[in-house]
Parts: structure tokens; C-alpha cells; sequence
């Protein structure tokens, strides 16, 4: 008998005034971008979109808890969207349009946790890295163009995933050991926030190569934790970008792996709880 396909939690972006002309009036969204669900899916995984739990839901948490999610899920994957709230790591917005969603960093938070808690494996896309740093106690640029001047341009409103960059990865880490024969890549670029101060128990993966920011980070341990900066799921369109099946194909090994030997948890930094 075949095993049975992995079941793969993917956290919602949130839209909470939605436009007009939609006919959501007062109404939050929920949603997720078909390209990371399609990614996943095309591995034999099964997708599963986890609405927030938030403590101002329409819902009872003693009739259903993230608990219950973790447990009936075998991974977690963060994707992209709106920024990291500043408060989120103690700091304040340089300007209003960086305020980002606190909404969203609590309710992701709280799966992360959950997901570690019970060895389960965690993989961040762009927001997603951003997130797990912060949640590590770490802290971010709000905006790399305006806090580090001499940085290449990250982020281009008008080339949005056709603007690229290479990487380095950082001698011996375990991003390098999924791609052997690779030490530069190309990779997408669609972000104006990064990793500052790094989370502890972290270690950087991959550094951009222009002007060194950070662009992939994981936890030590055991524990398949990781994060890149650019969007995996939207390099198949593109030969000449690094491949995304390694990465994804290992987080997916790491899911496996989890249901059948229990790995150590992970606890994220009481600051974070």
C-alpha cells in the first residue's frame, strides 16, 4: 500500500478591507496565492489553508484550538504578503504604510509555535523567513532601501517576480547540501524588508550577493525549520532560477519523517508567547 499523501497546512493571507468592488463590505478574507498551493500539491502533498483562530473570531477556541490543526496537519508552510508589524519585535513603523499586520503575525505566531512544539517541520516564504525570525527573537530592516542605502534594490513595483538577484550560500550549511553542485544561484526578488538582528538559534543559509543581506536562515537542531527570502514556488516559469524542488522535496522528507519518529520540539523565546 502507497503511504498516504502529506497533509500540508498553509497559513492565510488576510485582506481585511477588501475593495468594493469585490462585495465583501465589512467582511475579512482569507486566501492564499494558487502558485504555493499548486507547488506543494505537484509534490503528491496535500494543501490545506488554516483560517486564523484569533481571540475576536466568530468562534469558540474551546470547541477548536490551533492544537486541533497541528495535530491533524504534518507541516506548516508560511507564505508571502503583507509586512511583519514592527510591534511585533518591539519597534515602531519609520512610516504608517510599514505598520504591516499584527493581526496576522499573532495568529502565524501561534501556529509556529504550535507546529515546533510538536516536532513538526515549519518552511517561511519571504513574510514567512521574516516571520520566524521574529518570532526567534529577532528584528527586521522595515525598509532596506531607506535603513541600508548602499543595499542593491530589492524590491521592483514594476518587474515584480521577473526582478532577480544572485545568492551565496554560506559554506557548509544545509541549504548548500541540497544543492551539491551549486554555490551562487539566481533567485526572484519581491521584498523591502529583511532580516536584521538574526533570532537566536538561528544560523544564515544564504546571503544575497550584492550587498550581503540575509536571504535564507533555518533553526539548529534537528528540527526542519527554515526560511527563504525569494518565492520557490515561482521559479518553475524560470529555467535560469535555482530550482525549488530540493528544498521543497526535503521539507516534505522532514513531514514524513515526523509522522513516523518524533523529533525534539522546539520552543520559541517567551517574548514571543
Amino acid at each position: 500500500m502507497s503511504p498516504r499523501p502529506m497533509r500540508i497546512g498553509l497559513s492565510a493571507r488576510l485582506l481585511h478591507t477588501p475593495p468594493a468592488e469585490l462585495g465583501f463590505r465589512n467582511k475579512t478574507l482569507q486566501y492564499l496565492e494558487q502558485s504555493i498551493a499548486h507547488w506543494i500539491m505537484g509534490h503528491g502533498a496535500l494543501v490545506f489553508m488554516v483560517p486564523t483562530l484569533g481571540f475576536d473570531a466568530e468562534i469558540s477556541r474551546r470547541r477548536i484550538s490551533v492544537t486541533h490543526y497541528v495535530d491533524a496537519l504534518d507541516g506548516l508552510v508560511l507564505q508571502g504578503g503583507a509586512d511583519v508589524s514592527p510591534a511585533t519585535y518591539g519597534q515602531q513603523p519609520l512610516r504608517p504604510e510599514w505598520a504591516g499586520d499584527p493581526v496576522r503575525d499573532r495568529y502565524e505566531i501561534e501556529l509556529l509555535d504550535g507546529f515546533l512544539a510538536k516536532g513538526k517541520p515549519v518552511l517561511g516564504i519571504c513574510r514567512g523567513c521574516q516571520l520566524i525570525n521574529v518570532a526567534f527573537g529577532g528584528t527586521l530592516f522595515q525598509d532596506i532601501g531607506t535603513q541600508q542605502p548602499d543595499a542593491h534594490v530589492h524590491v521592483d513595483a514594476d518587474l515584480y517576480d521577473q526582478h532577480k538577484h544572485e545568492i551565496d550560500f554560506e559554506p557548509g550549511s544545509r541549504l548548500s547540501g541540497l544543492y551539491p553542485d551549486v554555490t551562487t544561484a539566481r533567485v526572484n526578488s519581491i521584498h523591502h524588508q529583511a532580516v536584521d538582528r538574526l533570532g537566536s538559534d538561528l544560523v544564515i543559509e544564504a546571503r544575497s550577493r550584492e550587498d550581503g543581506m540575509v536571504e535564507a536562515i533555518r533553526a539548529r537542531g534537528s528540527l526542519f525549520v527554515a526560511g527563504v527570502q525569494w518565492h520557490p514556488e515561482f521559479h518553475f516559469q524560470d529555467s535560469g532560477l535555482l530550482s525549488g524542488e530540493p528544498l521543497l522535496d526535503a521539507f516534505l522528507s522532514a513531514a514524513r519523517t515526523a509522522t513516523e519518529v518524533q523529533p525534539a520540539p522546539v520552543s520559541l523565546p517567551l517574548a514571543t508567547r
